[in-house]
């Protein structure tokens, strides 16, 4: 059998390995625009701020991971097109990849709207890559004297914030709606989490957006003007699903897949951030853009890819991040019952539904927050559990002996 991978982040990781639980020995075929091997997209801001290294970022080496598994990386070499009758992969260059078994792992790029005067802003970045990070790295320098605009007060905007916060003049982050982390958080964590970034010196206008830019300056909306020696988008991202289209796959949103990670054109699978997962939090199919569904998607999909039935049916949307020394886990649905923990030092809140717990948000102490996590995602009846004992503190004495046993092999 003859693997061929598009991408090279989390998704084509999974890939590799579920591929190789069974199958270890057919060729698999890496191809990725990026010169990079693979390396974590969370920990670049951690490379601005100086906590980590460019080569501790690129974790898997060809002889840690790639020879180790018999891959053939064709880094920094795009994918044009995928000619599904022939079952090939067309280069940029024209080189064909032929492929028995073809997993779309593209990810997303980053989106930019239309905004007047972008073009005149010579010192701008996106903040996605390894290359955007250091691109950014370079037009700070080393002097602390210049003042960022961060377009988008998302979980991208904000880790750019992090890992730049001590190494500039001024930083000001600007966002259309009304609180930070809008897709992540409800109003009052919200709040908690911006005071704390504002208390490092990071200035938000809310509600507001650029209206024109000028080389250094940016007017906006609400009349206000904001001045900038560096500016960086990050007001989101978009599925790459282009090839996938080309190919014949059914594409909403994002590529449309199964339980097994299959598209509807025989033989090419997807997963990560171009492809679609159900929801099962909120019983609905959807993009959910993070790292350890990336990664179950594509060892699903590495597994069918070499003829063993599997199937992925446990996504949930979650987010682990932390913001300049404030930690934060979400994971789940908000619309249900309620129980509220809050006081100075944390924040818990946590969402019930017919008998399940469907979601939560935690700030501040996020010990054994994985507990429940597990209870989400395994769907686990709360009259099963000491649900009483557990609402205060995530602990296992709360389970039988037979579910602490398998919580202890899956909680973290």
């Amino acid at each position: 059998m003859n693997y061929v991978i598009i991408g090279n982040g989390t998704a084509a990781v999974g890939t590799i390995e579920g591929i190789r639980a069974v199958d270890p020995e057919g060729p698999i075929t890496v191809i990725s625009e990026e010169p990079y091997h693979v390396y974590g997209r969370p920990l670049i801001s951690y490379m601005l701020l100086g906590k980590t290294t460019e080569d501790k970022m690129l974790q898997y080496r060809p002889t840690d991971f790639y020879e180790k598994n018999g891959v053939r990386a064709l880094l920094g070499r795009k994918a044009a097109s995928i000619d599904a009758a022939a079952k090939t992969v067309v280069l940029e260059d024209g080189e064909k990849i032929p492929y028995d078994k073809l997993c779309i792992c593209t990810g997303s790029r980053p989106f930019v709207p239309p905004m007047a005067g972008l073009d005149m802003v010579e010192d701008k970045t996106s903040f996605m890559t390894l290359d955007d990070a250091k691109h950014l790295d370079a037009m700070l320098g080393t002097e602390h004297d210049k003042r960022v605009l961060i377009i988008g007060a998302g979980l991208i905007g904000l880790k750019c914030a992090e890992g730049i916060y001590q190494r500039v003049k001024e930083l000001t982050v600007i966002d259309l709606a009304p609180r930070i982390l809008p897709n992540v958080l409800t109003e009052v964590p919200a709040s908690i989490i911006q005071k704390h970034i504002e208390s490092k010196g990071v200035k938000f206008l809310l509600e507001d957006s650029v209206e024109q830019f000028e080389p250094h300056t940016a007017h906006l909306k609400s009349g206000k003007t904001v001045d900038f020696d560096v500016l960086v988008v990050a007001v989101g991202v978009r599925p790459n699903t282009e090839l996938a289209a080309g190919a014949g796959c059914e594409v909403n949103r994002g590529i449309v897949t199964d339980a097994r990670s299959a598209t509807t054109v025989p033989d090419i699978y997807a997963a990560g951030d171009c492809a679609i997962s159900h929801d099962i939090t909120a019983d609905t199919d959807r993009i959910l853009a993070i790292l350890p569904n990336a990664y179950m998607q594509g060892e699903t999909a590495g597994h069918n890819m070499a003829g063993d039935p599997h199937e992925f049916t446990k996504a949930v949307p979650m987010n682990a991040s932390g913001f300049m020394g404030l930690h934060m886990i979400t994971a789940g649905s908000y619309e249900g019952e309620t129980y509220l923990e809050q006081d100075e030092d944390h924040y818990k809140l946590l969402i019930t539904r017919d008998n399940h717990l469907v979601g939560f948000i935690m700030i501040g102490d996020v010990d054994r927050a994985g507990i429940y996590t597990s209870l989400i995602r395994e769907q686990t009846p709360l009259d099963t559990i000491d649900f009483d004992l557990i609402r205060e503190k995530p602990q296992l004495m709360a389970f039988s002996r037979a579910e602490r046993a398998k919580k202890l092999g899956g909680a973290h």
